[in-house]
């Protein structure tokens, strides 16, 4: 079979092990349903192609097997399915007619809705499981494995990826080592087809000529497969990463700090993020209610973040990222969601650019985010995007140099003080006792509720700092007037 015999001549290795993870998924497949039991769902696109391919060789592979025969493949008997639309492009119909011919497909056309088709394609035949060209990174992906059931409300069938967890550079280095023909839209810079409404080439391929018509490169020369969706028309985009947008319910937004790590639990490392974090947040107008340091520990994360993110407006967490058996901050957070962690296409590429002799095997435990509820900021002071769980931030820093860094990004992406007023603040000093002024205190803040009055010292023997903090720089100055008045002149120094 021509498809086995050139990936077994790759060196590529790993597209070999993507290839036979993915025909293991099919055989495993024809062995537990029948033929008249299974069908292909065939759509003209890249990833379909693929699967076309796959399911070829995986089926002559499992005739193989079973009968110990060496002939070759002369037609393709799994019933295949194509959702014919209006919108399609003229180039996917006609490749689609054409890939069936030239393989010797049966297509039974379908000029339904995907739901409605389905329901009567499976009404009329004995079909249990369906051949699905997803991958991680597709909307639909969210929740699936290579055997997945389909979702309520849909007729009952069997969801079978068998390349769930291929990449876009996994796809292009299938077609072009087998050497097949692919729909010819993906030589004209498109990467990523859905309609004719919302589709256009990749900007990212456009070349520069001088002629008066635009060119485009192949798909196949796209090197950041990450951007393999820049071809697609986003229609009234609304904006995103605002977390100080205007639904939220408190006047102050509240924030959390986490820290995971046994090494500052066990007084090994200083841990200096936690401090400058919450300066950090608290200059732009939020209120930090809780800082906490965990153990390296998945239930201990997933229970802090848990209760964390059901009271906070938002969740800061660093420590534990990375590839070691302790870095369990991303398991802890995907736990709190209930989700599982699956491989990232996207951030994979991002490390792929970064790290890239040393992603030799087949699967880069780094790129397991939790899915479905992660976006990722991007930011071109970053060598890889922030990773953001709905309202829980993931950060990479170390130091507090990183986090000066990822701080500066993250304001600009997301405008973290964007709603809310950057708070003002002062401090006083005073050599009074605790007694002292203990019951004036008490009263300003009846008196001034919106104000926030904090007091310490940095030494047992040494002076009270008073600090008033607000968002009025006039309500402030009123508060620190009507405490001063209670005392007599000069007892307060005003600290700048």
């Amino acid at each position: 079979m021509e498809i086995d015999k050139a990936i077994g001549e790759s060196d590529d290795k790993r597209l070999k092990t993507k290839y036979n993870n993915a025909i293991f998924v099919i055989k495993r497949a024809l062995s537990l349903y029948s033929i008249e039991e299974v069908t292909f769902s065939f759509n003209g696109g890249k990833d379909s192609t693929v699967l076309l391919h796959l399911l070829r060789a995986g089926y002559f592979l499992h005739k193989k097997e079973l009968s110990s025969s060496n002939g070759g493949l002369s037609s393709f008997p799994v019933r295949t399915i194509y959702f014919e639309s209006p919108s399609a492009f003229t180039e996917i119909n006609a490749f689609t007619y054409d890939a069936a011919q030239t393989y010797g497909i049966q297509l039974d056309i379908i000029r339904q809705d995907f739901k409605s088709g389905l329901e009567a394609l499976l009404k009329a035949n004995p079909i249990r499981a369906i051949f699905l060209g997803v991958r991680i990174g597709d909307p639909t992906a969210v929740g699936q494995e290579q055997f997945s059931p389909s979702s309520p409300g849909w007729p009952p069938f069997m969801r079978v990826n068998p390349i769930l967890d291929w990449s876009y550079r996994d796809v292009w280095a299938f077609l072009l080592t087998c050497k097949v023909k692919y729909c010819s839209l993906y030589d004209q810079g498109y990467t990523s087809i859905g309609s004719i409404h919302d589709t256009v080439p990749n900007a990212l391929l456009s070349v520069n000529d001088t002629s008066s018509k635009e060119k485009f490169k192949p798909a196949y020369l796209l090197s950041d497969g990450r951007l393999e969706r820049a071809g697609r028309v986003k229609k009234n985009a609304a904006l995103k990463n605002d977390v100080g947008s205007d639904s939220q319910n408190h006047e102050v937004l509240l924030a959390s700090v986490i820290a995971v790590g046994d090494e500052i639990l066990s007084g090994t490392v200083e841990d200096q993020l936690g401090l400058s974090l919450c300066k950090k947040l608290t200059s732009v107008g939020w209120s930090v209610q809780q800082t906490s340091v965990l153990r390296n520990d998945i239930d201990s994360v997933s229970e802090e973040v848990d209760r964390q993110r059901s009271i906070c407006d938002m969740v800061f967490i660093y420590g534990g990222v990375g590839p070691l058996h302790s870095d369990v901050t991303l398991a802890g957070v995907a736990k709190a969601f209930g989700v599982r962690l699956a491989p990232d296409e996207e951030f994979e590429e991002y490390l792929r650019h970064l790290i890239s002799e040393q992603c030799t095997g087949d699967r880069n435990e780094m790129a397991q985010l939790p899915e479905g509820i992660t976006e990722l900021l991007h930011h071109e002071k970053l060598s890889v995007p922030l990773i953001k769980c709905r309202n829980v931030i993931v950060l990479a820093a170390t130091n507090t140099e990183e986090l000066e860094k990822e701080w500066e990004c993250l304001t600009e992406l997301t405008k973290l003080g964007g709603s809310t007023s950057l708070m003002e603040s002062k401090r006083l000093m005073t050599s009074l006792t605790d007694v002292e002024v203990a019951e004036p205190l008490s009263k300003l803040g009846l008196e001034f509720p919106d104000i926030y009055l904090g007091c310490y010292r940095k030494s047992r023997r040494g002076p009270i700092i008073i600090c008033l903090k607000g968002k009025d720089n006039a309500r402030i100055d009123s508060a620190v007037q009507a405490l001063c008045k209670k005392f007599k002149e000069g007892v307060f120094v005003d600290m700048k």
